[in-house]
């Protein structure tokens, strides 16, 4: 049919601002659900990993999950009391903090030469244009927004798990001719394995950073060591630009605590060295080259699922991308969308 090609692109490029609409609308009702099916991977994981483990691989299958469930939505009630305490603390010490930076800014001036300007002046033009409270507060706000969010994600996760058991059986019911449902159970198959075992491994270096985070923090005095130490592995997830994000934001706050040029270099040397090591050597032993994505479509990938959904949308860029991926990758007419998404696709042919 003359212009088929062309009215499949016309289609195609409705149906993905259809979508996009739709995400952004619908954020309120649909980032949550997405958010439990990502934690259910890592549960799921969790709970066949230490289905392995000699002391308690006998226990039931439910037992784990149930076991892995309680741990999650422990840490997400310890990640909002931490974000909690934190915010009223940062609130109390920010006159403080600006102090400090007020004291930088005018022994900087100094050493250019500054000394005949007077200390309004010096004020005014550097951290007097600088509002740190409503920079912190704004920053903040975002965290606990999504700490919000979490609340819906643990009771979202808890019914996903259990519905997981039964999709098999469903499947068999929904498509009796076998061939769809052999297909979709393949598509879901792949999905929880590349997904679930990059999400696992992604969380288990991500721990290893904050840790390594904190004692650096913590041995250098830094106020909320614990809080920014949580942040730093969180933003990890983000693809290039958590790294950055994770050490700028207690290094700022930090020459705001210390007033120190000198304290806050070491602090983002050894902070830095600890991304490096993750990021350049632990990571990419562990994880390589598992999802198979192109750098170039990770960066647009952030870029887009960021626009849609903000921080969120940055942390779940990567999974996101890759089931798109997946998914495009199982059907003929749309396994060239998985080719130009992957890094290398022979395998896709």
């Amino acid at each position: 049919m003359p212009g088929a090609p062309f009215l499949n692109l016309v289609l195609a490029f409705a149906l993905v601002l259809m979508v996009g609409w739709l995400l952004i609308v619908g954020q309120a009702i649909i980032l949550p659900i997405v958010l439990a099916i990502i934690a259910v991977y890592i549960l799921t994981t969790a709970a066949e990993a230490l289905g392995r483990v000699p002391v308690v691989r006998h226990l039931p299958s439910v037992v784990l999950h149930g076991l892995v469930l309680l741990l999650f939505t422990l840490a997400v009630v310890a990640l909002a009391l931490i974000v909690a305490v934190t915010m009223n603390d940062l609130v109390a010490a920010m006159p403080r903090y600006q102090q400090n930076l007020e004291g930088l800014a005018v022994k900087v001036a100094a050493m250019g030469g500054l000394e005949n300007a007077t200390w309004d002046d010096i004020v005014d033009v550097t951290v007097g244009k600088l509002n740190l409270q409503a920079i912190m507060l704004r920053v903040l706000g975002g965290v606990s927004s999504l700490g919000l969010t979490l609340f819906l994600v643990v009771v979202y996760s808890g019914f996903l798990i259990v519905e997981r058991r039964r999709l098999p059986e469903r499947l068999a019911v929904a498509f009796p001719q076998g061939d769809q449902a052999e297909l979709t159970g393949k598509i879901l198959r792949d999905v929880n394995s590349k997904i679930g075992d990059y999400l696992t491994i992604k969380t288990g270096i991500n721990i290893i950073l904050g840790a390594l985070s904190f004692v650096i923090l913590w041995g250098m005095g830094v106020d909320f060591a614990l809080f920014w130490a949580v942040m730093i592995g969180l933003f990890n997830y983000i693809p290039y630009a958590g790294s950055i994000l994770g050490v700028i934001l207690p290094v700022t706050l930090s020459l705001a605590q210390f007033g120190s040029l000198g304290t806050t270099a070491v602090l983002g040397g050894l902070l830095i060295a600890a991304q490096a090591y993750v990021g350049n050597i632990l990571e990419p032993r562990v994880i390589g080259r598992q999802l198979n994505l192109s750098p170039l479509v990770v960066l647009v990938s952030l870029s887009v699922w960021a626009t849609i959904w903000g921080l969120p949308g940055a942390l779940l860029a990567i999974p996101l991308t890759a089931m798109i991926a997946i998914i495009c990758g199982a059907f003929a007419p749309t396994r060239f969308i998985a080719v130009l998404l992957a890094n290398e696709a022979e395998g896709k042919h």
